[in-house]
């Protein structure tokens, strides 16, 4: 059975990214990027929101004499896994392996977490939230980047009271802090 895991990248205050939609207070260095790259390993499948599906998809296509070794290294395991996109406006995906359901169906998640044994990931604050109120996710991955951009998509969402168990913490060369929680 898999665990479905939120991770999110946010600002020490708590957003995925600014007023404005940028988050390039975030983009990782190669020790990060390198330490991102081993959670992802034991993903089997990705749910993602319509909007981190556009960020997302870029690695589709990432150019692999272009990039650093841990750009590649990504590429090649995001494009190896399976990804569903939870969007009412997206009419086609352009990445292989993705397909498209229009409404979040947290019965359809439970049945995917029972049938796999490899990790799922949920991404996007407000489909994670969806799932976090359904009482699906079973882990939380936060890397917070000390910055704090005051205004934006805050990582959590709603909800009621949730107790989490910390287990793990890791601190990067530049400040930023990763922090995985058990619900």
């Amino acid at each position: 059975m898999g665990k479905l895991i939120y991770g999110a990248i946010m600002s020490l205050d708590g957003y995925v990214n600014d007023k404005r939609g940028n988050f390039d207070w975030a983009a990782p260095d190669e020790e990060l990027h390198a330490f991102f790259n081993d959670l992802e390993r034991g993903i089997g499948t990705h749910l993602y929101g319509r909007r981190l599906y556009e960020v997302m998809v870029w690695w589709e296509t990432a150019l692999k004499d272009e990039e650093s070794d841990a750009v590649n290294d990504y590429a090649s395991i995001w494009r190896g896994t399976e990804k569903v996109v939870y969007s009412t406006t997206l009419d086609e995906v352009s990445s292989a392996r993705t397909r498209i359901e229009r409404t979040f169906d947290a019965e359809a998640i439970q049945a995917l977490k029972a049938t796999t044994d490899r990790d799922i990931t949920i991404g996007g604050a407000t489909l994670a939230a969806a799932a976090l109120d359904a009482g699906l996710v079973d882990e939380c991955q936060f890397v917070i980047v000390p910055v704090l951009v005051g205004a934006g998509t805050r990582a959590l969402q709603g909800g009621g009271p949730s107790r989490m168990q910390l287990l793990e913490e890791r601190r990067f060369s530049d400040g930023t802090v990763y922090l995985s929680y058990r619900i």
